[in-house]
């Protein structure tokens, strides 16, 4: 045993002693990946014309033809076999969208998206029809020994109301780092609050949203279909016959009017748990009535698939994955808008612009008899900003074998100078290193010593904090192939506050030298990952820890 692994860190050390001088191949071969190619990708991939790209919608079907056209013209085969398209691996989504959504408190109707709204994602294909003579008022929603909400109640065929977050007898969240930004409020504890009171068989829950008397046009737009709510048919099917909860989301000053009953408000309600640290449920007396319909329609979602496949006859079999997100979030919901395109130049036009670029470099070093001895599979996703279901489609229902794939790199936002580097003498020389010592040393160790012999960037590892309050370990496509166990890196501008999500991510703030430079250095792994003796070896677990022996 012992041997083998002074034998295995001998290997390791001779591949990068070699790697200490750049191979010429690769060099002359990246010389593709440059600004002006950069360009004429991007230029057409954010433009106008492809209306931000969103799952489903004309302008990705747009954005996924462009991509299929480009991998054709490179001379990379399509290797889907299960579809009438081979470069297209279609997913099975579909969307679900509201027809019925009527609530009355105490006889008198209530005006959608000013009093209430329903989450398409709970209402089923059967819909519901809720009716109650009471509602009970669980503020908080907690079933913990030290704070019990539900003590001597029986929710069992009632409807009950809580707050949509909160917990008064939580030690507090530690304050974010300086630079950055509280992560996004988890769903997480709502769901818990939620679950439990589907085991406990609740008809249903008023959950109280102070963001309804906030909420934005463009969001309103967005919760008024026109972005429906997209699942996989598959978990259609489950959640048909899954047990759900009948959830309906209402304004405070809904929930104000219904706590008068008991002579109270929210306010007051807060304030008195402050003090007491005691649950104040109660019963109210008030009549409630609420249903909902929907109905599911097919939507046509692909990931876009070019391969190379490796010349050596012993190593071709395994595959190294190199992807990016071609979707963004598509049109300006708010009619009154002046620019009513959410370019997603950045995000993740940039990242996809990579892919090709690398793309065609590889099938230029291939007609010339210098192809990656392991093949290559480059892959454009769709449906990250829907919840990453382009990858997560890919990981479940993957064309090349699972253990076949030796590493994932995802490109994800490469084209602009993130916040913490604005203004920085090295502004224009670095890029966010995400994952790469997650699962493999030797990959950190990899990409750290390409860096050095290429590129010499700064690699920021900042985001590899297990505590990162962003999480963005977990936020990109990467992170479905980490799940099965395949070593990853992403990278990424970190890019958060400037035009995320925004019409102004356009193609005109993109610095296209760093485009090309980051993608060089993606290019310049990808090519040693798909050349050298040995795969990446994963010695640790998906959170970083090592593995047991």
């Amino acid at each position: 045993m012992k041997k083998q692994f002074l034998y295995t860190g001998f290997a390791v050390m001779l591949s990068f002693s070699a790697m200490a001088q750049k191979n010429p191949d690769a060099v002359k071969f990246s010389e593709t990946i440059n600004k002006q190619r950069g360009y004429d990708h991007l230029s057409i991939l954010a433009s106008d014309e492809f209306e931000g790209r969103e799952t489903g919608k004309k302008g990705a079907w747009m954005a996924a033809e462009y991509i299929k056209k480009q991998f054709q013209s490179f001379g990379l085969k399509g290797p889907v076999k299960d579809g009438s398209d081979p470069y297209f691996q279609k997913l099975g989504y579909a969307s679900i969208s509201l027809t019925k959504s009527v609530l009355s408190v105490n006889g008198q109707a209530k005006e959608n998206f000013k009093d209430y709204y329903m989450p398409t994602n709970t209402v089923t294909a059967k819909g519901y029809d809720i009716k109650a003579s009471s509602i009970i008022f669980a503020d908080y929603g907690l079933n913990k020994d030290e704070f019990n909400n539900y003590a001597g109640q029986d929710v069992a065929g009632k409807v009950v109301m809580i707050f949509n977050s909160g917990d008064p007898v939580a030690k507090p969240a530690p304050a974010p780092a300086p630079g950055t930004r509280r992560a996004p409020s988890s769903v997480g504890s709502l769901q818990n609050k939620i679950k439990y009171l589907i085991e406990q068989k609740a008809a249903g829950v008023l959950v109280i949203d102070p963001n309804i008397e906030t909420m934005s046009p463009q969001m309103k737009a967005r919760l008024q279909n026109s972005n429906p709510y997209l699942q996989t048919t598959e978990r259609m099917k489950s959640m048909a016959t899954a047990a759900s909860l009948p959830t309906v989301n209402i304004s405070v000053s809904l929930a104000n009017q219904i706590l008068a009953s008991a002579n109270t408000n929210i306010d007051e309600v807060k304030k008195k748990i402050a003090e007491t640290l005691k649950p104040a449920t109660v019963v109210l007396n008030v009549p409630v009535q609420f249903s909902a319909a929907s109905k599911e329609t097919d939507v046509r979602a692909e990931n876009v698939l070019g391969f190379l496949e490796g010349s050596d006859p012993k190593l071709k079999n395994e595959v190294l994955v190199i992807t990016g997100h071609y979707d963004h979030i598509g049109l300006v919901a708010d009619p009154n808008a002046k620019d009513k395109v959410n370019n997603g130049a950045d995000d993740d036009g940039s990242g996809t612009t990579g892919v090709l670029l690398m793309a065609e470099a590889f099938a230029k070093a291939k007609k010339a008899g210098k192809g990656p001895k392991r093949s290559i599979l480059f892959m454009t996703v769709v449906g990250e900003e829907k919840g990453l279901l382009g990858s997560e489609w890919y990981s479940e229902h993957p064309v090349f074998p699972v253990a076949n794939t030796i590493a994932n790199l995802n490109t994800d936002m490469i084209g602009r100078i993130g916040e913490e580097y604005l203004g920085k003498p090295d502004s224009a020389n670095y890029i966010y290193s995400v994952g790469s010592y997650r699962l493999s040393t030797e990959l950190g160790d990899l990409s750290e010593q390409i860096n050095k012999t290429y590129t010499n960037m700064k690699l920021d590892y900042k985001y590899d904090d297990p505590k990162d309050p962003q999480s963005i370990y977990t936020r990109s496509d990467h992170y479905n192939f980490a799940k099965l166990g395949i070593p990853v890196i992403f990278y990424y501008d970190g890019m958060l506050e400037q035009d995320y999500h925004r019409p102004g991510d356009e193609v005109s703030k993109i610095n296209f030298d760093l485009l090309a430079k980051r993608a060089h250095l993606s290019f310049y792994t990808a090519w040693e990952l798909a050349n050298r003796a040995n795969r990446p070896v994963v010695d640790k677990n998906l959170n970083g820890t090592p593995k047991t022996k």
